[in-house]
């Protein structure tokens, strides 16, 4: 029997179940009183270690030698920063017919988050695209999204993003911003130590975010936020963010082509410019919703697997499409997408 490799024509990121796990584990048995109290501070440090680990991987000679191809980074974070959050405006005429108001405050949240790394880098390497540049895009992304996302909350969001206030700016900076900094300036001396361990690290970012998952939805359980969710209103979320992904995917792809990016190019776009993390989104959102971050995740999550889905389709399309220019691919990174 052939054996098949992913990501195939239905890719199910195995990540995904666990945290569709967590959230039902979370739905058994939420974490009341005493338990809650320190699962939210395990989640606190979960989310500041997160950060010092994102920032003691990111390579700045890497990313400054990256700015040499500033026509692409600038493109993919337009259309991360900017064309996505007017999209997600654009979806307040969607409510109440298609969404509630939690639901869409949690689709505009999707639309302000960094775009993903590693999937972006799979894709485009599966693809045959340029690789250094997603590696690029996807590190500058996250690493103006620290700034960015939390800006751009406060100001589309407001007081009524479901408990979001100034006060969270200063959370953000406890939080994200102060561990992602820590992390910079002592990845001279750590650095090495966190690329020999790269795959234990790997697990314990996962695991960290699974218990950002289980505090969130714990409370979202114990303060009755799944009420407001029915099959119908889930079902119309599915068909709004099939909707902004194609979107989306279309507008990188074309709109690099008018800007005169080769196909490589392109590729990296579309694929850097098109998806949000959910490993920077899940704990950003914890930080800026509190007990109702378990809605604000939700269409996050859910968009996340149907852009690995339909990304995994477009990637192996485009790697039958011709070459403008003979390239090596030896040395590919492997097809894992977790963020």
């Amino acid at each position: 029997m052939k054996r098949l490799q992913w990501p195939s024509w239905m890719p199910v990121d195995p990540y995904i179940l666990l945290l569709l796990g967590t959230v039902g584990l979370a739905a058994l048995f939420p974490a009341r009183g005493g338990a809650a109290d320190v699962a939210s501070g395990a989640s606190t440090a979960a989310i500041a270690f997160l950060f010092f680990l994102y920032g003691a991987r990111l390579s700045t000679r890497e990313a400054l030698d990256g700015l040499r191809h500033w026509r692409l980074h600038v493109t993919v974070l337009v259309c991360t920063f900017v064309i996505f959050p007017l999209l997600g405006l654009a979806a307040r005429g969607l409510v109440p017919v298609f969404l509630t108001h939690p639901l869409y405050q949690g689709l505009l949240f999707l639309t302000l988050v960094p775009s993903t790394i590693q999937s972006s880098i799979a894709f485009t390497s599966m693809a045959r695209g340029n690789v250094p540049a997603a590696i690029c895009a996807g590190s500058f992304s996250s690493l103006v999204g620290i700034v960015v996302t939390p800006l751009l909350a406060a100001t589309l969001l407001g007081s009524g993003g479901g408990g979001f206030s100034a006060d969270s700016l200063v959370e953000i900076v406890l939080q994200l911003l102060a561990p992602f900094l820590a992390g910079q300036l002592l990845r001279r001396w750590i650095g090495a130590f966190v690329t020999r361990h790269k795959k234990v690290l790997g697990l314990v970012d996962r695991g960290s975010i699974l218990l950002v998952v289980y505090t969130a939805f714990s409370e979202g359980m114990v303060q009755g936020v799944w009420r407001q969710v029915s099959p119908v209103r889930l079902g119309g979320l599915l068909v709004v963010e099939a909707v902004l992904l194609a979107v989306m995917l279309a507008a990188t792809w074309y709109g690099a082509k008018a800007l005169r990016f080769d196909r490589e190019d392109r590729i990296a776009i579309q694929f850097a410019g098109s998806k949000k993390s959910l490993a920077s989104g899940l704990p950003m959102a914890s930080v800026l919703f509190g007990a109702h971050a378990s809605l604000a995740v939700l269409p996050l999550m859910l968009f996340h697997q149907m852009q690995l889905m339909v990304c995994a389709v477009i990637a192996k399309r485009r790697a039958h499409d011709p070459l403008d220019t003979p390239q090596d691919h030896t040395n590919e990174p492997a097809a894992t997408a977790t963020a």
